[in-house]
């Protein structure tokens, strides 16, 4: 059982959900000024990537320690009971600080849409890591640095120390963000700087192609928004993705897979030297990694229902994978059918599969 610490990013997910059978073409149809639109019962959960991927990858068998912030208000204890359910914990529940909230609108026939509160998560840095938690380590996962105001201000100074601070123990890294709203602080910083500045401590980094995209090549995300719809969607995605994940090894980090939405994913390893410095704690076989690369296509979902921290469940899957010594290939399979599996609930975490149900349905897609 391999101890994992997931970091970062944490909030209570607020999802309506709306009456099957009603699909709407524009956001638009749905929301009028004055009108009340008949809904069901609100689906409420944890979100953001402490939660998302940190749950997930204890429920896929691993020995995992959660560490977030919130606040000391309702939805802060709302979160911490959910987590109890867990058996997970161990926030810190800061009182000068509200807690993270998103209310989540899956709008039936259209791409999500998030209104989020960023809450404690603005305050959290290096020094709320316990230095003990770094003990016994294998693999540090952080999420979401876009949505913690210490993680991107100074040019992400704060997120490149807290990753130094890791790698110095030995331990493996990987890092997931989140999508920058264009007008906020946030999608101002420049990220081109932070990325060159923390990636050559991430051993492998898991970004979705949108967030990537807007700050490593902005001016071919704003012809690709342009166009309207998921840009995921759009012809050449995957030749582009693998160009973004060449960058991003340049940029220093170890291995790269960047989820594409219903396109599938990119994966793409860094060289033999980059990967022998990922540390002996992460027994990975450099020499089957080393220079790897390719496209995993996404697997049909029997029946999708939300597709809220799918990214991070499948996140989970991949780096469950690797942890138990899988190839390049498998890791980004399994990331692909434990994201298909996900959506089939209105939470991130009902619809997990284990890894060895994961491989039996592999198999079955594979059979046609």
């Amino acid at each position: 059982m391999s101890k994992v610490i997931s970091a970062g990013h944490i909030c209570l997910d607020i999802t309506p959900v709306f009456p099957s059978g009603h699909n709407y073409n524009r956001i638009g149809d749905l929301l009028v000024p004055g009108r009340l639109i008949r809904m069901d019962a609100a689906s409420v959960h944890t979100g953001g990537s402490v939660a998302n991927t940190g749950l997930a990858l204890k429920l896929l068998g691993n020995d995992v320690r959660l560490l977030g912030k919130v606040g000391c208000d309702v939805f802060g204890g709302m979160v911490q009971r959910i987590l109890a359910e867990y058996g997970a914990g161990g926030l810190i529940a800061d009182e000068h600080s509200s807690t993270s909230y998103s209310v989540v609108l899956a709008v039936p026939g259209m791409d999500r849409i998030f209104l989020h509160n960023p809450g404690a998560n603005d305050t959290f840095s290096a020094s709320d890591i316990p230095e003990e938690a770094l003990a016994e380590a294998v693999l540090f996962h952080f999420g979401y640095p876009t949505l913690m105001k210490r993680m991107y201000e100074e040019n992400g100074a704060e997120l490149k120390n807290l990753f130094m601070q890791v790698k110095s123990k030995g331990i493996a890294t990987s890092l997931d963000l989140a999508a920058v709203d264009p007008q906020s602080d946030a999608g101002k910083a420049d990220w081109q700087k932070i990325l060159g500045g923390v990636l050559p401590y991430v051993d492998f980094f898991v970004p979705s192609f949108e967030e990537l995209c807007y700050m490593l090549d902005r001016s071919c995300y704003d012809a690709l928004a342009a166009k309207g719809g998921d840009m995921t969607e759009q012809e050449g995605i995957l030749q582009k993705a693998d160009e973004l994940a060449r960058i991003c090894l340049d940029l220093g980090c170890g291995a790269v897979l960047i989820k594409c939405g219903l396109s599938g994913m990119v994966y793409r390893a860094g060289s033999r030297e980059r990967l022998a410095q990922i540390g002996a704690r992460l027994r990975l076989n450099v020499d089957e990694w080393a220079g790897r690369a390719g496209a995993q296509p996404c697997f049909k979902a029997e029946i999708v229902r939300s597709t809220t921290g799918a990214g991070d469940v499948s996140i989970a899957a991949y780096l469950t994978a690797l942890m138990n010594g899988e190839t390049p290939e498998d890791c980004a399979k399994m990331a692909a059918a434990e994201g298909a599996a996900s959506v089939s609930t209105y939470d991130a975490l009902g619809g997990i599969l284990p890894l060895d149900e994961l491989k039996k349905r592999i198999a079955e897609y594979e059979k046609g």
